[in-house]
């Protein structure tokens, strides 16, 4: 069983009179990768600040690995094992990457040293090690300034490893990063989580979904939900912190929408017509009045953006009447591009995305049949 390394109690911190944190009770393992999330204002950063001895407690204990970091000064908690990356790349720009992990790895930390003496042998196998992990060995010996926005943040993930942290805070890694920088660097971060214990902040719902494994969810300076990423999403608290509304479709209402979405968003686009068919269809399947599906369509618009891969929802979809609507509308979507002037009827991403949805349904074959003969 795995020990904890972060417990946190009745956590207050007020400014003026503004509690940034209200009594947030917080706990992790040794190895764990937590991702946190929340609305701005939801005191993300004051956690971190907290937990990094920037900020200190109005009331209640920050425990790292059994010690109380209450009034410890920032240098003390960083030496207990506690790793810092801010969501601006704090890098050397006139050093090299090299050089700037070297620095990083120096464990004497006095002037001389640094500007004089020979990188020994075993750091620079660390250094070379890092520069791998990061990807950034072809690049190690040019100016630091010159790389692109992500390699910096690799960089600085790099650099903190560097310092061998049981913890490492990362926030907002994939900030301004593209689709390509963004999947890389979570690619990083779960193959970092097979030897540190992690916690990533962060606002991209996608890259979130690319690594988490536990989420937490913080609202007005307490946690409001624990789970994985499914559970998080169709939590209805979360819902309506996120979307500023209760939901009045069910659970089970909305895993519907996210399969039907996610075969909509398999080729990278949600076309109008493809919304109009999810939005339609659906409306009409949650309810007879039609007031009530106007409301309906103009409240699941609202959750289209946030489908999930099909393989994390369908499972819970027990109904083999539900799997049966959820599969006539899904080819319904994929074929509403036939609607619009010289488009395929069915474009390979979304044909791909649908016969594995089909597998993972276990629909009998002549069910099937008659589900794309009809449609």
């Amino acid at each position: 069983m795995s020990d904890t390394i972060l417990d946190i109690e009745n956590l207050t911190v007020s400014f003026d009179g503004f509690k940034a944190l209200n009594n947030l009770n917080f706990s992790m393992e040794a190895g764990e990768l937590r991702t946190i999330i929340g609305p701005n204002g939801a005191g993300k950063t004051t956690f971190l600040d907290v937990i990094t001895g920037k900020v200190q407690p109005t009331e209640g204990q920050v425990h790292f690995k059994g010690k109380n970091l209450k009034k410890r000064p920032e240098h003390q908690i960083a030496r207990l094992g506690i790793g810092r990356k801010f969501q601006t790349p704090r890098v050397y720009t006139n050093l090299t990457p090299r050089e700037n992990l070297e620095l990083s790895c120096n464990r004497s930390k006095n002037v001389l040293s640094t500007l004089f003496g020979k990188t020994p042998a075993p750091e620079k196998r660390t250094v070379g090690g890092l520069l791998e992990t990061i990807g950034l060995t072809p690049k190690s010996d040019i100016k630091a300034g010159l790389l692109s926005h992500g390699e910096k943040q690799w960089l600085e993930i790099g650099m903190l490893v560097a310092q061998s942290p049981d913890l490492l805070l990362v926030d907002e890694p994939v900030a301004g990063l593209t689709d390509e920088e963004t999947e890389l660097t979570g690619e990083l971060l779960i193959s970092l989580a097979e030897s540190h214990s992690i916690i990533v902040i962060e606002h991209d719902m996608e890259f979130v979904r690319q690594i988490a494994r536990k989420v937490t969810v913080l609202h007005q300076g307490s946690v409001l939900c624990e789970g994985t990423m499914d559970e998080v999403q169709n939590d209805p608290q979360t819902i309506e912190v996120y979307l500023g509304q209760k939901p009045t479709i069910s659970p089970s209402q909305l895993r519907m929408l996210r399969i039907v979405a996610s075969i909509a968003w398999s080729d990278g686009n949600l076309a109008p017509e493809e919304t109009a068919v999810i939005l339609s269809r659906l409306s009409q399947l949650f309810a007879d009045d039609r007031d009530r599906q106007q409301e309906i369509a103009a409240e699941l618009r609202d959750y289209l953006s946030q489908s999930l891969p099909v393989e994390d929802v369908v499972k819970d979809i027990d109904s083999l009447e539900q799997r049966e609507e959820i599969a006539k509308i899904c080819y319904e979507v994929i074929r509403s591009h036939s609607l619009v002037p010289h488009q395929p009827a069915i474009n390979k991403w979304e044909a791909a995305a649908y016969r594995r949805l089909l597998e993972l349904l276990e629909l009998p074959p002549e069910v099937v049949k008659e589900i794309e003969t009809d449609s």
